[in-house]
């Protein structure tokens, strides 16, 4: 068979006459061929130089248009000598992709200056924050697929339908053409203006396998249901460039490894998950935990949800902080007592929710040392806070105050987060006890921490964030070290608020004695030896009617006569 490729402007080309429009052209290639070429694998390219039109440079589309015919006839169906329908096959497609430019229009909040290129400013008035722009990559590859499985209209499973093209009246399927980009990566493509002139173009011809087939077309593909909008599907290319990477560059031993940790992590992840809320759910006891620490993390998660909503990240990253948030919320509900005050509504609709601290939290010492830890801490905190925000303010550019207010309290706490955790190393210092830590919770998180530490190192990631997983580490090393120098205490109180020496500790006082060493007494005559002043006084006054019930009703039941006095001096 033979191949023909030509460039043109147009969708649907016509114009075979035209000498400009033919890139390459390449004879005798045989169906299944992979043996021949100048790599004996059955492939074969072409480089050239276009030279482009004006329309292309002004943002305007160019394509591909690729025809087989079998040995001897022509693409061209006005060569009715040379031009056979069963024998050519044609495809074509778009070669430029458009993809979205968005400029951040940023500023300093106090001088109004900015960095920004002033031709990107310029065009930013000119066609808004958002410009869609056309975009050259200088590779593609036209695969043919290698397979012979008797395809029957109607029955070829998606998304391999829209590449299989049956015959109308024979029923018989043509062979299958592929334009193969996959490994044309976002950052290759450049964008295509007046300043270009000619553009280089790589054309490949391969032959390719069903089952490779099958999973470019998987991965190349998207949904139908295109519900989330362009914008994510932009994302999850750029998204993708990284694991293209990964298979290109990382070493196939690292690249498994990486692979192994990626779904340890995600098992970790969830268990940590699981053992928190399972850990705040069983809590009776709120002994020894920072309540204050609890609402810091929810205005922490707070920060960082508002500030990847205001930056545009990734829906799915969005969705994971969303939850986050929500379960920070409600561990509220098992630190504090809430309540919704129907009486005093906030502005007159909604009722007022009132927050009361829990008895647990108030009667015990946890609340003192609370108290003192984040006393002692805002002496840190609010210092650097106004350091960091006068930073902010004059050395960095920003969309707005607002953005300047989430940036600033986002970095802040990146930079200065470990300086939340320490409340709960003061509070276990001054009870001299880590037992009522959730460890278990505290075990995955560190697990993962050490998993981003393997990250960080392997994938670029940003300097904040490796800051980030470090001084995790050294946070989580701290609480090992008192949990090593705080050694098991039968008398401490347990993650569910109870002790080892709980179900003793309503034994009665006579038994103190004996814990001391003395003998303990006899167990039924006890109330009578023992009160030897009380026979004494009984000697001198006449005997009861009744004798009392702990000296005798143990022993008779029934009313006894009364004892002479020499017998009771006996006794």
């Amino acid at each position: 068979m033979n191949l023909h490729v030509y460039i043109s402007e147009h969708e649907h080309f016509t114009d075979f006459n035209a000498t400009s429009a033919l890139f390459w052209e390449q004879h005798d290639l045989v169906y299944g061929d992979w043996t021949s070429g100048e790599n004996s694998d059955g492939c074969y390219e072409h480089f050239a130089e276009l030279d482009i039109p004006q329309s292309v440079q002004q943002n305007g589309s160019i394509y591909i248009h690729v025809y087989f015919t079998k040995s001897g006839f022509h693409p061209d169906p006005r060569q009715k000598a040379l031009y056979r329908r069963l024998a050519t096959v044609h495809m074509s497609r778009m070669i430029n992709k458009y993809k979205r430019r968005r400029f951040q229009k940023t500023k300093n909040l106090l001088t109004g200056e900015t960095e920004a290129d002033p031709e990107m400013i310029k065009r930013a008035e000119d066609y808004g924050p958002v410009e869609v722009i056309s975009h050259w990559h200088p590779n593609i590859t036209i695969n043919i697929v290698d397979d012979h499985t008797p395809w029957v209209k109607g029955s070829v499973p998606p998304p391999l339908d829209q590449y299989v093209k049956f015959d109308a009246v024979s029923g018989d399927y043509y062979p299958i053409i592929y334009f193969n980009d996959y490994w044309n990566l976002q950052k290759d493509y450049y964008p295509i203006n007046e300043s270009l002139a000619s553009l280089p173009l790589r054309v490949s011809f391969c032959p390719l396998s069903l089952w490779r087939w099958q999973l470019y077309a998987a991965q190349s593909t998207k949904s139908p249901w295109n519900f989330l909008g362009d914008e994510l599907y932009e994302q999850s290319d750029e998204e993708q460039d990284s694991v293209k990477v990964a298979l290109l560059e990382t070493n196939p031993y690292l690249l498994a490894l990486t692979i192994i940790v990626s779904i340890v992590h995600s098992v970790f992840e969830f268990l940590a998950f699981k053992n928190d809320i399972q850990f705040w759910n069983s809590r009776q006891s709120l002994e020894g935990l920072s309540v204050r620490s609890v609402f810091f993390g929810v205005f922490q998660s707070f920060v960082v949800l508002l500030y990847i909503l205001d930056n545009e990240t990734n829906f799915v990253v969005q969705v994971s902080v969303f939850i986050g948030v929500l379960i920070d919320l409600w561990k509220i509900t098992k630190v504090m007592d809430v309540r919704l005050d129907r009486e005093h509504k906030v502005a007159g609709l909604f009722p007022r929710p009132t927050f009361k601290d829990k008895s647990t939290y108030i009667e015990s010492s946890t609340k003192v040392y609370d108290d003192m830890a984040f006393r002692y801490l805002s002496w840190i905190l609010f210092p650097l806070l106004g350091c960091y925000a006068v930073y902010s303010l004059l050395y960095l550019e920003h969309k707005g105050w607002y953005s300047w207010v989430l940036s600033m309290l986002y970095g802040f706490l990146l930079t200065f987060g470990f300086i939340t955790m320490t409340p709960q190393l003061f509070i276990n210092y001054k009870l001299k006890s880590v037992a009522h830590l959730p460890w278990r919770m505290l075990t995955y998180k560190a697990l993962n921490t050490f998993i981003d530490d393997l990250f960080a190192f392997v994938i670029k990631m940003p300097v904040m964030y490796r800051i980030g997983c470090l001084r995790d580490d050294v946070v989580f090393f701290i609480y090992l070290y008192q949990r090593w120098i705080y050694r098991v205490d039968p008398t401490r109180v347990n993650e569910f608020g109870m002790s080892g020496e709980a179900p003793t500790a309503a034994a009665p006082v006579a038994e103190a004695p004996t814990a001391a060493g003395a003998l303990p007494p006899p167990p039924a005559p006890a109330p009578a030896t023992a009160t030897t002043a009380a026979a004494r006084e009984e000697a001198s006054t006449p005997p009861p009617a009744k004798p009392t019930q702990g000296a005798s009703s143990a022993t008779e039941p029934q009313e006894a006569p009364p004892k002479p006095a020499e017998d009771k001096k006996r006794d």
